[in-house]
C-alpha cells in the first residue's frame, strides 16, 4: 500500500487503512521482526538411527473441532476483511481444503461493521467445505460493547466450527489509535463460552499465553488455546513501523522483544491445562519447528505470515508451502521412530 492508497482509505474508513496497513507489514516479515527467539533452538530431537517403521506410512493425521485433519497445521489468523485482503482469504481456503488443514481468518470488525466482507462470508465455506474454519474477534472489542449478537454474527458468515477471541493488549497499548480499556474481557470471554453454540478460541498474536492465564481461561469453559508466542510476528515492532512520533516509535520498539517464548508457553500450557485443546504458533518455521512444539504439548500448529505471503500469489504457492512443512515434519517424525503424532509426543529431546 503506497502512501497516498493509505490516506485515501484513512479519510473513507480509517479501520481498514489500518487493517490494509496490518496486512502489508504482517505479509514482510523484516518489518515487524525482532530480537526474541522462539527456544525452539535450545531444544533437539535425539536421532534414532534404527527407526524400524516405513516412512511413506507416517500417519500424520489428527482430530481437531470434530473434524480430521491430514496434517495437524493451522492457517492462522492474518487476514482482515478489506478489498484487498478478499483473494488473500479466497487462495487460503481453496489450498486448506486440498492440503486437508484448518483456517482461521483474521479479523471480522470491517465485516461486523457493515464496511464489506473482504472475502469473509459464506463462499470460504464453499471453497472449504470440509476443513474447520474458525471465526475471529478481538478481545477489545468485548470490552469495548461486542457481545452475543456480534460474536454470532463473525460464526454464522462464513459458517465457522469455532470462534477465536484474540488478545492483542501490547499491540493496542503501543498503538496511537489502540484500545487501551481491557476490563472485562474475561468476562466477555465467558458469556461467550457459556452461549455460544460452538467452541470458543482464545489466541495471543505474538507476545503469548502463560499458563496461569491459560488457567483462569479453561476455568470460564474456553476449549482451546493458541499461544502464539514470542519469536515470531512482533506486532509491537509492525505497530512502530506505522508510528510517525519518533518517541512513540521508540517505546513501541522498546517492546519488540516482549512476551512469552513460544516454547515456554507450549509448554507452561500444557503442564497447568492438560486437557485443553492446544495449538501452538509463533515462529514455526520448519517442520521441526512443527515437531517441536507438537513434543512439547501442542495438538496442532498454527503459521500465519508464510502462507498469507504465499496467498498473494495463488493458492498453489500456499499449497506448495505446506507441502514442504508436512515434508519435513513427516522426515521428523521417521528420524524419531515415530509411526504417528502419539508417538511424537514421546520422543526423546536433547
Amino acid at each position: 500500500m503506497t502512501g497516498d492508497d493509505m490516506a485515501t482509505g484513512s479519510a473513507i474508513n480509517p479501520i481498514a487503512a489500518r487493517k490494509d496497513a496490518h496486512l502489508a507489514i504482517g505479509l514482510c516479515p523484516e518489518l515487524a521482526s525482532s530480537d526474541a527467539t522462539t527456544g525452539f533452538e535450545a531444544l533437539r530431537f535425539e536421532h534414532c538411527a534404527l527407526p524400524e517403521i516405513d516412512m511413506d506410512e507416517i500417519d500424520l493425521g489428527t482430530g481437531f473441532l470434530g473434524r480430521r485433519l491430514k496434517a495437524p497445521f493451522m492457517i492462522s489468523s492474518i487476514t482482515g476483511g478489506t478489498d484487498k485482503a478478499a483473494d488473500v482469504n479466497t487462495n487460503l481456503a481453496i489450498a486448506a481444503q486440498q492440503l486437508g488443514i484448518a483456517f482461521a481468518v483474521g479479523s471480522q470488525r470491517i465485516a461486523l461493521e457493515g464496511q464489506g466482507t473482504g472475502g469473509l462470508d459464506l463462499s470460504l465455506r464453499e471453497f472449504a467445505p470440509d476443513i474447520p474454519i474458525l471465526a475471529n474477534i478481538g478481545g477489545a472489542q468485548l470490552a469495548a460493547g461486542y457481545g452475543l449478537t456480534e460474536a454470532w454474527r463473525a460464526v454464522e458468515m462464513i459458517d465457522a466450527d469455532a470462534l477465536i477471541v484474540h488478545l492483542n493488549p501490547l499491540q493496542e497499548a503501543v498503538q496511537p489509535e489502540g484500545d487501551r480499556i481491557w476490563r472485562g474481557v474475561l468476562d466477555g470471554i465467558a458469556m461467550l463460552a457459556k452461549k455460544l453454540p460452538c467452541p470458543v478460541v482464545v489466541k495471543e498474536v505474538g507476545a503469548g499465553i502463560c499458563g496461569s492465564v491459560a488457567c483462569k481461561l479453561v476455568g470460564v469453559g474456553v476449549q482451546v488455546i493458541d499461544v502464539a508466542g514470542a519469536g515470531g510476528t512482533s506486532w509491537a515492532a509492525a505497530e512502530a513501523g506505522r508510528i510517525e512520533d519518533p518517541s512513540l516509535r521508540e517505546t513501541a520498539l522498546l517492546f519488540a522483544d516482549w512476551g512469552v517464548p513460544t516454547a515456554r508457553a507450549i509448554l507452561d500450557v500444557r503442564l497447568n491445562c492438560p486437557a485443553v485443546q492446544l495449538i501452538g504458533s509463533g515462529g514455526i518455521r520448519s517442520g521441526i519447528d512443527a515437531g517441536m512444539a507438537i513434543r512439547l504439548g501442542a495438538d496442532i500448529v498454527g503459521q500465519a505470515a508464510a502462507p498469507g505471503l504465499c496467498a498473494t500469489d495463488s493458492s498453489e504457492a500456499v499449497i506448495a508451502h505446506f507441502e514442504k512443512l508436512i515434508r519435513e515434519l513427516r522426515l521428523t517424525c521417521f528420524l524419531t521412530g515415530s509411526k504417528n503424532l502419539a508417538e511424537l509426543r514421546r520422543a526423546a529431546l536433547l
